[in-house]
């Protein structure tokens, strides 16, 4: 096996870069101190390991993800109550987005005349861009959504709900990111197929995501509000909240994180075939 390593010439611009998106992000509140910092960590493997393909790929899912955040953030104040984190993304929220994306770009390293590495990052950013999208979108439905597992209605922005907005949002986010990769292969001839592979790759992932929302996930009650939360230990409210279902360890960004793994691994495997 024949490692290609990068020259100090690209990881030294990639460190630079990674720190001048991260240190903009910060003061623009798209990210907190922990997440500055895990950005640039990210950033500098995937600009300066991989280039600027595999950078496009991350940056056009942060500035859309940002962006969704910011546009309609006034409107999803009042859903606060039910996410774990604000949109203000720290460091666990930043890996658990883009850690398995990384991961692939240093498996590039050591397969690099290979496809299926390329496929797996845009994957996991796809399937990060598309639960990112449903979640910012999915809350503005006019109708309520329903628990993916059983079909239930629920509230607006309860772990596990999708509707027809969330899920087209999603679909949306993963094309975008598949359009992307097109536009950057690294090939001299897209494979259309495989671009369609990317999107429904993240498609699904961001389905895993709201299956284990549904099931596995650690939800939480507040007495005082009478309303299930992923926050813990302390609602927006001050109240304490107790545990009503899922693993306690498994917490937003774990969940993020199989929805990436999803994603990339599901994305790759055309590659790998």
């Amino acid at each position: 096996m024949q490692i290609s390593l990068p020259e100090l010439s690209q990881i030294l611009p990639g460190l630079g870069l990674a720190i001048l998106i991260s240190a903009l992000a910060y003061r623009l509140h798209s990210l907190s101190k922990s997440g500055a910092i895990a950005a640039v960590a990210l950033g500098t493997v995937v600009f300066g390991l991989g280039g600027l393909e595999w950078a496009a790929l991350l940056r056009g899912f942060f500035i859309s993800s940002s962006g969704l955040s910011r546009l309609f953030k006034q409107r999803k104040a009042r859903f606060d109550e039910k996410f774990s984190k604000g949109s203000r993304r720290d460091a666990g929220q930043v890996l658990a987005n883009g850690g398995v994306a990384g991961l692939f770009v240093i498996l590039h390293l050591f397969f690099p005349e290979a496809i299926w590495p390329w496929l797996g990052c845009a994957g996991a950013l796809a399937a990060a861009n598309a639960d990112t999208w449903a979640t910012e979108l999915g809350v503005l439905s006019p109708r309520p959504p329903r628990l993916l597992t059983n079909w239930r209605v629920v509230e607006q922005g309860s772990s596990g709900a999708i509707s027809l907005v969330g899920t087209l949002a999603a679909l949306g986010g993963s094309l975008g990111i598949a359009l992307i990769a097109a536009a950057f292969w690294p090939t001299a001839q897209v494979q259309w197929l495989w671009v369609g592979g990317i999107s429904l790759a993240g498609l699904l992932g961001s389905l895993v995501d709201s299956y284990l929302g549904a099931t596995l996930q650690a939800i939480y009650h507040c007495p005082l509000c009478s309303k299930e939360t992923e926050r813990h230990p302390v609602h927006t409210c001050g109240t304490s909240t107790r545990q009503v279902r899922g693993l306690g360890w498994l917490g937003n960004d774990w969940v993020n994180t199989a929805c990436t793994l999803a994603g990339g691994l599901l994305a790759s495997l055309p590659g790998l075939l």
